[in-house]
């Protein structure tokens, strides 16, 4: 599964083959450099980790630098493993985002934005309390969270105010609509968690990866193949008058 970790840098529209104006997330997806490879026989498993974003030594912890002169790497601020890379890396060697093709898709990474404390209406989405009829002072408030007799406590996972966003989140299948090696830029169509300047990690869509997109554009064209030579076939079959 191919990977990289990156930063976004904003949104922005740019056209298509089509013509038509498409949103966009601009992604600074390299260069990473591999830190370690790791195999079966050594590690009991298949992984290379990279690293994004040049750091001061000072500035990272002891068992940082340590892992990282252990397998003579530069100083970096992010480290990310990514299992049964398809591509063939060694440690030292630096990879962008041409690991993608435009029409790939790929799935994407990031800590969503901090809302800070919010009730339930903006967490939840609740409706609230009515504004009429007698209602007072319950207008953005969720009602009843617990029973009178049987348990006689809140259930657990109950929906209620608290910390809103500032999560791990993955969005899916996104399709990568230009590729930009030397600005070491991914233009993804759609949005991706995080603010602009966070780091976010792009990988290989799990549901729709590279041999499925290439398997379904191969039975497309053959599906239009056998479409165009049915009436070409008609035309010789019928008899000359």
């Amino acid at each position: 599964m191919l990977g990289l970790l990156g930063k976004k840098l904003g949104q922005t529209r740019v056209y298509d083959g089509a013509g038509c104006l498409v949103c966009v997330t601009v992604v600074q997806a390299g260069p990473n450099r591999v830190v370690q490879c790791k195999t079966t026989a050594t590690d009991g498993y298949n992984a290379v980790q990279l690293g994004f974003d040049d750091q001061k030594p000072q500035r990272l912890t002891k068992p940082q630098v340590g892992h990282l002169t252990r397998h003579q790497a530069a100083p970096v601020k992010r480290l990310c493993e990514f299992r049964d890379f398809s591509a063939s890396v060694k440690p030292g060697d630096v990879v962008g985002p041409s690991l993608f093709r435009v029409g790939d898709f790929v799935d994407a990474i990031g800590v969503t934005k901090g809302r800070g404390f919010e009730g339930v209406v903006k967490r939840h989405h609740f409706r609230g309390g009515d504004i009429t009829h007698g209602a007072k002072g319950w207008h953005r408030r969720s009602g009843a969270i617990g029973q009178r007799l049987f348990p006689g406590t809140v259930m657990r996972g109950m929906r209620m105010p608290g910390h809103m966003g500032q999560v791990r989140r993955t969005v899916q299948n996104l399709e990568v609509l230009e590729v930009r090696p030397a600005e070491n830029v991914l233009l993804i169509k759609g949005a991706i968690p995080g603010a602009s300047g966070d780091y976010v990690i792009i990988r290989e869509a799990k549901k729709y990866p590279r041999a499925a997109v290439e398997a379904a554009q191969q039975a497309a064209a053959e599906v239009k193949a056998k479409a165009a030579a049915k009436p070409a076939a008609k035309s010789a079959a019928k008899p000359a008058k």
